[in-house]
C-alpha cells in the first residue's frame, strides 16, 4: 500500500502524521474549529505540506460554515506558533479550494471514474458555485481577495447555489427541502435526546 495514497483524518498527533507521511501522498484534512473545541491540539500543516501532504480543511460537522473554517485556519496557526506570517491568506483558500478538489478527487475517482472534475469552472466540470451578495468596504481585486474572503465575507452573504449544475438554493431560498419541517423535526428530536441525557 505505500505507492497508494493514504489519508490522514486530522493530523493532530505528529507520530502518526510522521507515519503516513511515509506513504505516497496522503491526504489530510484540517478542522481547526473541532480540533480547538475538542482540545486534541494542531496539526502542523506547513510540516504536512512541506512533507508532499496534499492539506485540505474541513470542519468535522463542528458547523456548515466553511468561511468560519478559513478565518480559523488563518488565526489558529499564528497564535499557536506567534508568527504573524504562519498560514497566509493565500494558503488558506489553496486548502480550502485546490486542496480539497484534489482530494476529492484522489479519494472518490477510483469509485466514480466518469464523475466530473470538481475545484473549477470549466467545460464538462462539476458546476458547483456559490453566489454571494457582498459590498466590499475596500476596493476588492484579486490580490486582496484572500483577506475579503476571510475577514469580510461570511455564509449570511450567501445568495445561491448550485451543486453539479442543479440549483439548491436561488436568491435565499431553498429549492430542494422544506427547511421549516427539518427545523421543527430538529427541535423535536433535539428536545427527546437531552431528555434522555
Amino acid at each position: 500500500m505505500a505507492d497508494a495514497p493514504q489519508d490522514v483524518a486530522h493530523g493532530v498527533t505528529p507520530h502518526l502524521v510522521e507515519a503516513e507521511i511515509g506513504h505516497a501522498r496522503p491526504n489530510s484534512v484540517h478542522n481547526p474549529r473541532s480540533n480547538m473545541n475538542n482540545a486534541v491540539g494542531r496539526a502542523p500543516i506547513e510540516e504536512m505540506l512541506e512533507a508532499g501532504v496534499n492539506v485540505g480543511l474541513g470542519n468535522d460537522g463542528f458547523s456548515m460554515n466553511m468561511m468560519q473554517e478559513m478565518k480559523a485556519a488563518y488565526l489558529l496557526h499564528k497564535l499557536a506558533l506567534a508568527d504573524p506570517r504562519a498560514i497566509p491568506a493565500d494558503l488558506v483558500l489553496n486548502m480550502a479550494f485546490q486542496q480539497n478538489a484534489h482530494i476529492i478527487d484522489a479519494v472518490f475517482r477510483p469509485f466514480a471514474p466518469t464523475f466530473p472534475p470538481v475545484g473549477e469552472l470549466s467545460v464538462g466540470a462539476a458546476a458547483d458555485i456559490v453566489l454571494l451578495d457582498y459590498l466590499p468596504p475596500t476596493p476588492l481585486s484579486s490580490g486582496n481577495f484572500p483577506w475579503h474572503l476571510i475577514f469580510g465575507m461570511d455564509a449570511h452573504h450567501v445568495n445561491s447555489t448550485m451543486v453539479a449544475g442543479r440549483w439548491l438554493m436561488r436568491n435565499r431560498q431553498l429549492l430542494i427541502i422544506d427547511e421549516a419541517r427539518i427545523h421543527a423535526r430538529a427541535r423535536e428530536l433535539s428536545e427527546a435526546l437531552w431528555k434522555r441525557m
